[in-house]
């Protein structure tokens, strides 16, 4: 079994290091893997290579955990939404108003005014510098690839519900965005956490990945 690692806006794979995972992991940079989300997880299922998958994806990486998961159904062990919708209506405007930040105001203005309000509130202040070091570490027309894709995914309901019995749907308690509720699949709750859960509470979200390994292993 492999556990894929697919990380959340605007950061990159390095996002799951503090996550201590003990099956064979990969946790890629998605930006690098092509210019829309169902590409992305045409590249994930060929890193990953032949076998069961627990596939683990944080916001946008939730979306290309559902692609991956529309790929390959019969290669699922277990889908980990973290932050993630699987229902999606494009919306123009949004994405427009989101590349107009990132245009005018360049990859730190888009961190302030878009992203670090998804942490929460009671993040500590490294954490808080970890991630805005991670955001502003990706190259400018990285982040825009990815927030292209993300505005331009497909809509995965009917995914999640094929895999309703092997889905685990979880959000952060302070996270302002709000992710699949049921029938999909009870939320998982993680106390002190906002959007950015694998950074913000990585002992949780490691546990929370354990968990999904021993269902797919044929627990309950």
């Amino acid at each position: 079994m492999t556990v894929v690692l697919l990380h959340p806006l605007p950061l990159d794979g390095t996002a799951w290091a503090d996550v201590p995972v003990e099956d064979p992991v990969v946790a890629p940079t998605l930006y690098d893997l092509g210019p829309t989300v169902e590409a992305w997880a045409g590249a994930v299922v060929d890193l990953a290579g032949p076998g069961p998958l627990v596939v683990v994806g944080a916001s946008v990486g939730a979306s290309c955990a559902l692609e991956v998961a529309r790929l390959v159904p019969g290669r699922i062990d277990h889908l980990v939404l973290v932050g993630g919708k699987a229902g999606h209506r494009r919306d123009p405007g949004q994405h427009a108003a989101v590349r107009r930040v990132l245009d005018d105001e360049g990859l730190a203005g888009a961190w302030a005014r878009i992203w670090a309000p998804l942490l929460s509130p009671t993040a500590a202040p490294d954490v808080v510098a970890r991630v805005r070091g991670l955001a502003l570490a990706q190259a400018p027309a990285a982040v825009t690839t990815g927030v292209d894709a993300f505005h331009a995914r497909p809509d995965a309901t009917a995914v999640a519900r094929a895999h309703a019995g092997h889905l685990t749907v979880v959000r952060g308690e302070d996270d302002p965005i709000v992710g699949d509720r049921p029938p999909l699949a009870p939320a998982r709750v993680v106390a002190g956490a906002g959007h950015y859960v694998p950074i913000e509470r990585p002992q949780a979200m490691a546990a929370l990945v354990a968990d999904a390994v021993s269902r797919g292993r044929g627990g309950a």
